[in-house]
């Protein structure tokens, strides 16, 4: 009878022990999980910081493209005058500036 007592506290000690070992692995597995979402979010917001930053590269490319196409259109437009005066000029009999 005694036997049989101390078979089932060891059972019930080692049932406990599992059960705290279970519990204990859980809440590591928890842990794990809560600090591989956090590192997750992190990722996320490092992705979307490196997106921002690359949105406002390609937007500062596009406005220094813009301003060359304007620049190279006012150019146009100022060569396509001085041409017309060289040329205006250079129809002038004794006029040898070109």
């Amino acid at each position: 009878m005694t036997m049989m007592m101390m078979m089932m506290i060891m059972m019930m000690m080692m049932m406990m022990m599992m059960m705290m070992m279970m519990m204990m692995m859980m809440m590591m597995m928890m842990m794990m999980m809560m600090m591989m979402m956090m590192m997750m979010m992190m990722m996320m917001m490092m992705m979307m910081m490196m997106m921002m930053t690359t949105m406002l590269l390609l937007l500062m490319v596009l406005m220094m493209i813009i301003m060359l196409m304007m620049l190279m259109m006012i150019v146009m437009k100022e060569k396509k005058k001085i041409m017309m005066i060289y040329s205006k000029a250079s129809d002038q009999p004794g006029n040898l500036s070109v």
